[in-house]
């Protein structure tokens, strides 16, 4: 294994960067409060700020509309050169008002952006005084100024005005846990892998409280404090938000580099979880040996294509650590292929990077150990995948079509963005999901031996 250094983007990125996988804080608060069904964002900020992540976080999210509340339909206050000069407090005023009189949404979001973050306008006292004029209105204010990080920032800043501005303590509920490091859109199977999840962990007798991709919002939110545990499936995402949460409210969490993709991940993860939460071994053993006997006599099904169209491929991952653990982890230790270089696009912190190198080198069962390169810069990512071995290229639509004449690889679309798929409930997570990605990756090459 090697680990590029040189190349290597560090946490102050500076410089021009050709088309980095995210966006800005806002975005991340912005799609974040789309994916909680019932939010309703209202956008202080200038009109190409909203319309901006219409394309180029939800259309590159699976090519995903923003919803009732999402794109077009967004509240926003359309900030010019007149509010820049004399303030744009009035037009917010004005705005939540409208916006809490013709919408029916469970909590408004106030989501402002750069120029009122260097203008000074102080929104806080806005939604202050909107509360004593409209205290039965639930409303909270995220500061997320496009220059405060990227989109995986603007998801912690949403949980943690969520914390400071909605939380009260409340009494522990036993099984209740929250579900914390899937960011809708960035992460393009959001929807699919929350659902996944939630069905895992009732199925061990828990109640799951997945707050993206669900209704009764403002209910699910409220009982954050509630939970008995919180799980993060990031090995960096969420954990701020974890952490304050253990800080105000005592609730404990456990962390894992990301969404379980088949059985062995899946099974690891369950028993992790049982033995933290105190849920009978007998049960998840049971469910366990069930739902592995099922995925691997499907498995079975693929056996020749697996083993003589393509055996024991090289290939390579471009994409955000989340999804990069996962999908070279199944692909290794449970198909057999042999990871080539593994990039990681979403610019993770320095203490972060430690355990997803150590997952992917000693969490693999391969000889092979792939060459592991952070980066975010898109001339650079595909500089790094020239001359090189591997045969399958699981990256983003950033890839698709220099993948077969630059790199002579077959591509497959797995991060963000994803211009070329249509995602709503596909997923790779659970049991089942690692049969799902070798559908999509055996259906790109397919066809009479």
């Amino acid at each position: 294994m090697v680990i590029d250094e040189s190349l290597q983007t560090t946490n102050i990125i500076s410089g021009a960067i050709e088309a980095p996988r995210y966006s800005c804080a806002l975005g991340g608060a912005y799609s974040t409060a789309v994916g909680i069904f019932g939010v309703v964002p209202i956008l202080h900020s200038g009109a190409g700020c909203g319309i901006g992540q219409l394309f180029g976080q939800f259309y590159a999210g699976g090519q995903n509309a923003g919803g009732p509340y999402g794109g077009t339909s967004t509240p926003c206050s359309s900030l010019v050169e007149e509010h820049v000069i004399f303030g744009g407090e009035r037009k917010l005023e004005k705005l939540i008002e409208s916006t809490a009189e013709l919408v029916n949404g469970e909590l408004l979001a106030v989501i402002s952006g750069c120029v009122p973050s260097l203008i000074g306008d102080d929104v806080g006292s806005v939604i202050r005084a909107f509360k004593e004029k409209h205290p039965e209105v639930p409303i909270i204010h995220v500061n997320t100024s496009g220059f405060a990080g990227t989109s995986y920032d603007g998801y912690e800043y949403f949980f943690d005005a969520v914390i400071d501005q909605l939380l009260e303590p409340t009494p522990k509920e036993k099984g209740l846990v929250n579900v914390f490091g899937i960011v809708p859109s960035q992460h393009i199977f959001w929807k699919g892998e929350a659902r996944e999840i939630k069905e895992l962990l009732e199925s061990i007798g828990l109640r799951p409280n997945l707050i993206v991709g669900e209704f009764d919002s403002l209910e699910n939110l409220k009982k954050i404090p509630a939970a008995e545990y919180n799980i993060v499936l990031s090995s960096w995402i969420g954990h701020k938000t974890a952490e304050k949460l253990e800080e105000k409210f005592d609730t404990p969490h456990i962390s894992f580099p990301g969404v379980p993709i088949g059985p062995k991940q899946t099974s690891e993860f369950l028993r992790v979880i049982g033995e933290r939460l105190g849920v009978s071994a007998d049960l998840i053993e049971n469910l366990i040996a069930r739902e592995e006997r099922r995925a691997y006599r499907f498995a079975e099904y693929i056996g020749d294509i697996l083993l003589i169209a393509r055996p024991h491929p090289y290939f390579a991952v471009v994409a955000d650590s989340n999804s990069a653990v996962s999908i070279t982890k199944y692909l290794a230790n449970e198909m057999g292929y042999l990871p080539d270089i593994v990039q990681i696009t979403d610019n993770p912190p320095e203490e972060a990077r430690e355990l997803i190198n150590e997952e992917l080198t000693a969490g693999l069962e391969t000889p092979a150990w792939p060459e592991i390169i952070y980066e975010v810069d898109a001339y650079r990512i595909r500089e790094n995948l020239k001359d090189r071995s591997f045969m399958f290229l699981l990256a983003s639509s950033l890839e698709t079509f220099i993948a077969s004449s630059q790199f002579n690889a077959i591509h497959l679309t797995v991060s963000f963005p994803s211009y070329d798929r249509v995602i709503l409930e596909h997923n790779y997570a659970g049991f089942s999901g690692g049969l799902t990605l070798m559908e999509d990756v055996m259906s790109k090459y397919a066809g009479p031996l």
